[in-house]
């Protein structure tokens, strides 16, 4: 058991919930113990990828941090909240409501490098606090500005599809307000708007939506959050809570079980010779190896041995995995 179940997190759920569900699974199916680790934080108020690494796929959890991220997330514009998403006090509200040609010429200013600041309710750290402890209780929190890559923004040409968490809930609402002005049109008046962003470590999401509001000249906060993609995994991969309890039950769990390399397929691989692996797994380091400079998994007969840097022609070892 030894790489990464991708776990379609469910609101209300937390990271490290979602990695005691996978620890209770295992050991109710009677797969022992194993360490157990999760590649992102997912807010509880957030839904979708949330890979969880198993066994020696542990060893990849920070490279998968500092991986890029995909995010659909709804704004709401006319109120701001203490926290940005559905969950705090209304702190402000604003009456103007964009046009989606305001919407369309406002995007650009937030694609690239650009500097936010983070939501006073994170879990960034403030002289040794969460910065959300400080705000819950009551002290103003004062978080400096962060540099961040927006690789890509925009507006889905449709909305969320039929099993999208959410789609039953927009299907009402929209027979509720009766017919729509058709998306898109550049002089309509828009209530709340649905974005997609490809970002960067360190990318708040909750602090993109209320920035983009200020410049369209109102307020706004996120009122659906959705992670799409976190490095290599997509919700193609990710299952449910419910499937993942089936298949524990009928202990089946290998079937869903993406292999340790799966967190590495976006770089290449360097095949050893056996002399070649037991070097490296003894810590030396190879020379003479012809192969552009960067990291790299080696393996022996494709089974992975360790994520190496190349550098000069000389393979150092960054982890080392200890897989059969």
């Amino acid at each position: 058991m030894h790489g990464w179940i991708i776990l379609d997190k469910p609101l209300e759920m937390g990271s490290t919930q979602g990695v005691s569900a996978v620890k209770r699974v295992l050991r109710q199916g009677g797969y022992g113990k194993w360490k157990v680790g999760h590649g992102g934080t997912l807010d509880p108020l957030a839904t979708g990828v949330l890979p969880i690494a198993i066994g020696e796929a542990t060893k990849l959890a920070g490279r998968l941090l500092d991986s890029d991220k995909v995010y659909d997330f709804t704004i709401r514009f006319g109120t701001q909240t203490a926290t940005l998403d559905t969950e705090g006090a209304v702190v402000a509200t604003s009456d103007t409501r964009p046009t989606r040609a305001a919407l369309d010429a406002v995007l650009p200013r937030f694609t690239g490098a650009i500097e936010q600041v983070p939501p006073a309710y994170s879990a960034l750290k403030v002289d040794g606090q969460r910065a959300y402890d400080l705000a819950r209780a009551g002290e103003e929190v004062v978080l400096a500005t962060r540099n961040v890559t927006v690789h890509r923004l925009h507006a889905p040409k449709t909305n969320a599809g039929p099993h999208h968490p959410f789609a039953q809930h927009e299907r009402i609402e929209a027979q509720d307000k009766g017919p729509e002005t058709p998306p898109g049109q550049p002089d309509e008046a828009l209530e709340e708007i649905t974005l997609t962003a490809y970002v960067s470590k360190g990318t708040y999401i909750r602090s993109l939506a209320r920035d983009i509001a200020l410049a369209l000249g109102t307020v706004g906060h996120v009122t659906m959050l959705r992670r799409t993609k976190a490095g290599p995994f997509t919700l193609q991969n990710a299952i449910t809570l419910d499937k993942l309890n089936e298949l524990g039950q009928a202990r089946t769990l290998e079937q869903i079980l993406l292999p340790l390399s799966a967190g590495l397929d976006d770089i290449p691989a360097l095949a050893l010779s056996p002399d070649q692996a037991g070097a490296l797994r003894q810590g030396r380091v190879l020379a003479g190896i012809a192969m552009q400079d960067g990291m790299t998994l080696a393996t022996l007969d494709q089974v992975p041995v360790a994520l190496v840097e190349i550098a000069n022609g000389e393979v150092r070892v960054l982890r080392g995995f200890n897989l059969d």
